[in-house]
Parts: C-alpha cells; structure tokens; sequence
C-alpha cells in the first residue's frame, strides 16, 4: 500500500488561527492519532479482510457478511473507542480493494467533532481500487459541536471499471441540544480529491464552512438548508449513465427538500447531493440514489435499513 501523507493539511490556509496546542495532551500525541488500514482481497467465492492494522482510537474487529443480497460482501464497522473527535486528533485511514473484491464500510456512531478551545482535529483517507472492486462507504452523519474545527481529507484511486459509493452527511450541529447549536462550529474543512491508477487527477473538490466568517445561509451556500447530504458515484460512463437517467432532480417545498446529481469530469461518474431541514429525509434520499446506484452497478438490491433507524 502507498504511505499516507502524515499531514496533508499542514499547508491549509484555514487552519492558520488554529495552530496553538491544548492545555491536556498536545496535538498528534500518543493515543491521539488513530491508525487503519484495510486491506479486501476476493478469495473464493467471497471477499475477506486479509489485512488490518488499527491503533486507538480507531478500531476494526472483524469482516462480517449481513447483507443477503451480496452474501459475498465483507462488511466492516470502523469503530471509535473515544468520546468522539477531539481537539488534537489526527486519523488516518486507508483502504484498498484487490481485483474483483466487493466490501461495505460504516460507522457505529455519528462522528462527534467535540467543542475545542485549542487546535483543531484532522482526518486523511485514501481509498484504492484494483480492477472490477466494488466499494460503499457509507458512514454515519458528521456532528460538528460548538467551537470545533474539523478538516478532512480524502483520496481516491480506481479503475473505469471498479465502482465507488462514497457517503457524507453534514449536521449543522446539535441542532435540538438545549437552545440549539445551527453552524456554531468554527471550521468544516473537506477535500475530495479522485485520480485514476498512475494517472492525473480527474477532479478535486474543496469546500470550507466557516460560520463566523461567512454565514452559511447566504443565497448559494446553504440558504435556507440545515442538513447536506452528498454522494460519490465512481463508475464505467455506461453504468453512470444509467444511474443519471433514473435521478431526477427534486424540489419539495412543504419539505423542505432539495436533491440533484451533476456529471463529474472526465466521464468519472456522478455526485449526487441533497440539502434539507433534518437528517432522517436526508438521510433517506442518500439511502435512494445509492440504491439505484447499486442495481445498475452490480445488479444488486440495497437490503432494508437496520431497524434501529
């Protein structure tokens, strides 16, 4: 697997008013930067985790096989064994798939960018596919706190023939803590940068949210949105294009909802987005597009949601 880049933020310019150390343990210090790597190699008639490592707070178990309409998936939860994402945090995360291999990764929790007084948290992910892999990560909702400062970001490696679905969801904050928290963070950071195997990039994507600077309810920001739901699909043009002709564009006023997808450079694939009021509708649009997403991939059915939700 290719090294991670320790510190691919270190040059941001938007964490220059965050660089002073907390009064506990200082930044990137030992039980502060959480390690994984993943490795699914297709083995048989099904795929398995034939590599991991994981340093707290980080953790994965092992693969499991729930989901019965691609019994040969490995599933994985990535666990956090904090109370959340603290100030001073570095994580990263990398994840390959061998040729052919199918895997599902999520959360176990929300991630919860906790308050800060100090510093900032950051997280680097690389994703790497090898030929015909097939990949969803569809982790839970991010919750930046009051005065947290996040920045994320996030690499992509594969083939016109590998498929990536690639989930976030963005909370404004605890929106019903107390008196409520709507964009009291301090700083959302997101890079998502794609690139084909030893090829140039195909897009990189950037978007900053700094609520004290720039309000997020401007016309073309978030306007009257709280909640931002976005989906890569990484695909073959033909499979993208299928997904594209089954994903109109909505717009519902009485809820509040808005949804839409958008080509992405270089016949790479779609991103599909959807802004609304809470996270349950956006959730469920996410939860619809992957579905189709997934039948005109691999030819799949999206099992019914875990009752818990």
């Amino acid at each position: 697997m290719t090294q991670l880049d320790p510190a691919p933020h270190r040059d941001a310019p938007e964490l220059a008013p965050y660089h002073d150390e907390p009064a506990q343990l200082p930044s990137a210090a030992p039980g502060k930067v959480g390690v994984l790597r993943l490795g699914f190699e297709r083995r048989g008639g099904r795929t398995v985790l034939a590599d991991l490592f994981r340093q707290a707070p980080l953790l994965v178990q092992q693969a499991l096989y729930w989901d019965a309409a691609m019994p040969e998936m490995a599933c994985v939860f990535i666990i956090s064994t904090s109370g959340g994402t603290l100030q001073g945090d570095r994580h990263r995360i990398e994840v390959s798939l061998g040729a052919g291999a199918h895997a599902h990764l999520t959360t176990q929790a929300a991630n919860k960018i906790q308050e800060m007084d100090a510093n900032y948290a950051a997280q680097h992910q690389r994703i790497v596919l090898a030929e015909d892999a097939y990949l969803e990560y569809l982790p839970e909702p991010v919750i930046p706190y009051r005065h947290s400062r996040f920045i994320t970001h996030t690499e992509v490696v594969a083939p016109p023939s590998a498929t990536v679905l690639y989930a976030e969801i963005l909370l404004p904050g605890r929106k019903h803590h107390r008196g409520g928290e709507i964009f009291a963070y301090d700083l959302f950071s997101s890079t998502l940068r794609v690139a084909r195997p030893g090829g140039p990039d195909l897009f990189v994507e950037k978007f900053v949210v700094e609520p004290a600077r720039f309000p997020p309810d401007r016309c073309g920001v978030f306007g009257d949105f709280h909640v931002l739901g976005s989906v890569l699909l990484l695909a073959s043009p033909e499979r993208a294009m299928r997904v594209w002709e089954r994903t109109p564009s909505t717009w519902d006023g009485d809820a509040r909802l808005a949804a839409g997808a958008c080509r992405l450079p270089g016949d790479a694939g779609l991103m599909y987005r959807v802004l609304g009021m809470e996270t349950e509708p956006v959730r469920a649009r996410v939860r619809e597009f992957c579905a189709v997403a997934r039948a005109e991939t691999v030819g799949r059915p999206l099992p019914p949601a875990f009752g818990w939700r």
